[in-house]
């Protein structure tokens, strides 16, 4: 899939389906396009550094996302809400390197 927008929006970048974690990413940054500051935009905002970096850009990044994935994380499950916080951060990582390989970055 291909997103390519203009002003304040994704700017441009490959989501290869095929990559692990490509569906998080690929509705995180969606999501972001429009506004939203769901799990999956709050995860894309906390990559968005390196993401940039492998050629995927959002101008609008949700702020301070670590503490706003973390509260609900912890509020619905606070027992489990290391590992599940922990499992989404290593699906973006998963996606990063695997982008990364890919491009032979």
């Amino acid at each position: 899939m291909v997103l390519q927008c203009r002003k304040n929006r994704l700017r441009s970048g490959m989501i290869d389906s095929a990559l692990p974690g490509a569906d998080l990413v690929a509705k995180g940054l969606a999501e972001l396009i429009a506004g939203e500051a769901t799990t999956e935009a709050l995860l894309v905002s906390i990559g968005l550094p390196k993401l940039r970096l492998l050629g995927i850009d959002a101008e609008r990044p949700v702020d301070d996302p670590e503490r706003r994935l973390w509260e609900p994380l912890a509020r619905d499950d606070p027992d489990a809400a290391h590992a599940r916080y922990n499992a989404l951060v290593r699906r973006l990582v998963s996606f990063e390197d695997a982008l990364a390989s890919r491009d032979g970055r």
